[in-house]
């Protein structure tokens, strides 16, 4: 398994706990908003920053003082060992949280049903008339579909959200996503920035009054939306 970088601390990325967070490069999308092309383009990938043994050396030294780990990417699920590496993690006694896309139906499946994961935060890229368009032209809806339906139907804590940034969101497409996820627990807008190394171009913030905006639009259907990032 290729471990592109950790954050040794996080208070951010795992609600509640206090963690560390493991990016694992690699990513079957392009989105062109995407903050995070050092973990996604092949050409950006850097060598490994530690190895799996490393890292489990690391949470050694760790255990008593973390709560729990998030397992990031790049898209995680890419990888077949990544159930193997999550059961040594949680043998330390962490919590684990999985960032995920939502595109391997199958192995976040087969994650929960092992009970490997305790959170799930999944990414919703745009409502489903403009999915494609949004990740980079690749058609990935009914694997996100069926993600979608494993995580509504399970007793495990989740989160659905969407980095909106124009031109590829509006009102309209968050309605439809509103429609779509009608029912989730808990969902959240998030707040575009451009980090300076972007998968695409093109993309800007939208204002805070903007933001609250699309926020009450989806509050229609999932009554708790909520807003990151401003």
């Amino acid at each position: 398994m290729h471990i592109g970088a950790i954050q040794k601390m996080t208070l951010l990325d795992y609600p509640g706990k206090l963690a560390c967070t493991v990016f694992l490069p690699g990513c079957n999308l392009r989105c062109p908003f995407c903050h995070n092309a050092g973990l996604v383009l092949p050409e950006q990938i850097q060598p490994a920053a530690i190895s799996c043994e490393e890292l489990l050396a690391f949470l050694s030294k760790r255990v008593g003082k973390l709560d729990g780990v998030c397992i990031s990417g790049g898209e995680p699920t890419l990888y077949p060992d990544l159930p193997e590496l999550i059961r040594s993690i949680r043998q330390m006694g962490f919590a684990v949280k999985l960032d995920t896309n939502g595109t391997n139906p199958q192995m976040l499946c087969d994650l929960l049903r092992n009970g490997l994961v305790d959170y799930v935060a999944m990414d919703i890229k745009n409502s489903p008339e403009r999915y494609a368009q949004t990740c980079g032209r690749v058609d990935v809806l009914q694997d996100v579909k069926e993600s979608i339906d494993v995580l509504m139907g399970v007793n495990v804590e989740y989160e659905f959200r969407t980095t909106v940034c124009k031109p590829f969101h509006d009102e309209d497409s968050m309605r439809s996503i509103g429609q779509w996820l009608r029912g989730a627990r808990q969902y959240f807008l998030q707040q575009f920035v451009d980090s300076g190394n972007l998968v695409g171009s093109g993309s800007s913030p939208f204002t805070e009054a903007e933001m609250l905006t699309l926020q009450q639009t989806v509050c229609k259907y999932i009554p708790n939306t909520r807003i990151r990032g401003i």
